[in-house]
């Protein structure tokens, strides 16, 4: 494991012993709550709901559409307000779980969650549906941050270990389930609910988990509870606002004026954010996000990985959702049913990653997982290529198998390098900056190649423009192939 040196102090000391949680006084005897088996369910629970819910509406969208009238602009602010308002808000909720109680935050997180997603299930309009959606997605991100903040601040050595990679599994999976689970509530249409089950299904799971974590998650904070900096969260907001807005809304709207303004504005805004942040951590102040934490290497060269993964990995799932229900004509159901293979395969490898670290090391893990993604990220184009459009479910599962085992193998394994040393008393901003990035590039993928696709779908046909799609995402997988080979080694 690498250490890195900041300002003459290492964030980490190899055998140290963890700072206290919440209630603990700064004794070197003192040890954090422990997170047990129901426990960490619980907020793996928690984990799931919000990447359940970016891609739970993909196969739901046209029927939105025919209930709501809602066009083509207001649907894609169905996804992208959600998507937006989860990634800038993320660090923010890291920052408030660290100092306020991470349980605290989760439970809150949690109950916004389930009532935002009534909101969103009785929506009699589609901007009441917006709004509703943007609410969940901030509640997501008051949720989210709390749950590898929790798990850092009250696991060590193997159960820590053993409880990231569970986490990872449970991201991975999610994606994916998401959409299969979408499309069987919409075809299931239970008591005439239609598209609205996506959302009012997750009130009883969200009532349930709060039962739960009162009971079963323990409340953890930084020691050093700090204040939060609200200069930096406006222009991370701003930055990140500027940049996916105008990319998701501007195919829709016709790419008016604003869009172009709010692009060239982002790359400023980013570098206002930069400057402020270090302004800040020079003046002996604490930045949102601390220079100082970027500067391990585990954390630096691991999220590096994020973006082109995420990029593409978003933009698929939409791409596929499309694809599988006009192009090839299967109902919402078994289109959802499709990628089972893929969520089995993912799960699967999840606990084959953990073995095969022990054995090999995690960069090299990773690097196989990405590997093997690409090969059956060939093979898929290989066989849309050949094959459409007489295509069904069976003929696809093969290659969903082995893109699926792929990916398995690489964000378990791909987080805990990412968290290795960052010091317990930083776990929520450091998972809020990670799922940040993770966040922010599945909604640029929604936004990137969801538009190309959808942009080519009239002059050139559903079948060359996935094949564009799926060349533009084995492009992304490349380059996290090329980033992985500088990983370093975390046993």
């Amino acid at each position: 494991m690498s250490e890195t040196e900041t300002s003459g102090t290492s964030l980490r000391q190899p055998g140290a012993v963890i700072a206290p949680a919440e209630g603990g006084h700064g004794r070197p005897d003192d040890r954090p709550p422990a997170l047990g088996s129901l426990g960490l369910f619980t907020v793996l629970l928690g984990a799931a709901l919000p990447l359940i819910d970016f891609f739970i509406v993909n196969v739901a969208l046209s029927t939105i559409d025919e209930d709501l009238g809602a066009g083509p602009a207001l649907l894609e602010l169905v996804v992208a307000g959600y998507g937006l308002a989860y990634a800038v808000l993320l660090v923010l909720g890291g920052r408030l779980g660290d100092t306020f109680g991470r349980r605290r935050l989760f439970v809150a997180g949690l109950a916004a969650f389930g009532l935002t997603s009534l909101a969103c299930g009785l929506a009699p309009d589609p901007w009441v549906l917006v709004i509703a959606r943007v609410a969940q997605g901030a509640a997501a991100a008051m949720m989210m941050p709390q749950v590898l903040g929790t798990i850092h601040a009250s696991t060590t050595g193997h159960r820590r270990a053993r409880a990231v990679g569970l986490y990872g599994a449970t991201q991975g999976l999610s994606m994916v389930v998401g959409q299969i689970i979408g499309g069987v509530l919409v075809a299931a249409d239970l008591w005439g609910s239609g598209w609205r089950s996506i959302f009012l299904v997750n009130v009883p799971i969200a009532a349930a988990g709060l039962l739960l974590s009162l009971r079963t998650v323990p409340d953890t904070r930084s020691p050093r509870p700090e204040p939060v900096d609200v200069p930096g969260t406006l222009l991370l907001t701003a930055a990140l606002a500027a940049l996916l807005l105008p990319l998701t809304e501007g195919r829709a709207t016709g790419w008016p004026a604003w869009t172009w303004v709010l692009l060239a504005a982002s790359p400023f805004l980013a570098l206002a954010f930069q400057r402020v942040e270090a302004r800040s951590d020079r003046m002996g102040r604490t930045p949102l996000v601390p220079p100082r934490l970027l500067r391990l290497v585990s954390l630096r060269r691991g999220l590096a990985l994020l973006p082109p993964f995420g990029i593409g990995f978003g933009g698929l799932m939409f791409v596929l959702a499309i694809a599988l229900q006009q192009g090839l004509r299967m109902t919402a159901v078994i289109a959802g049913l499709a990628l089972a293979p893929f969520a089995l395969s993912v799960f699967l490898s999840s606990f084959a990653g953990p073995w095969m670290v022990t054995r090999y090391g995690a960069g090299r893990v990773v690097t196989f997982g990405i590997l093997l993604q690409f090969v059956g990220g060939v093979l898929l184009f290989l066989t849309f290529w050949h094959y459409w459009p007489h295509l069904n479910a069976w003929g696809l599962a093969p290659t969903f198998v082995v893109v699926g085992f792929g990916q398995g193998l690489q964000l378990p394994v791909l987080f805990r390098i990412v968290l290795s040393d960052v010091p317990h008393e930083r776990a929520g901003v450091g998972t809020g900056v990670m799922t940040t990035t993770q966040q922010s590039a599945l909604a640029l993928g929604v936004a990137t190649i969801g538009s190309l696709f959808l942009a080519l779908l009239g002059p050139w046909g559903m079948r060359d423009a996935l094949l564009v799609a799926l060349s533009t995402w084995l492009g992304a997988v490349a380059l996290t192939g090329v980033l992985s080979l500088r990983l370093p080694s975390v046993s």
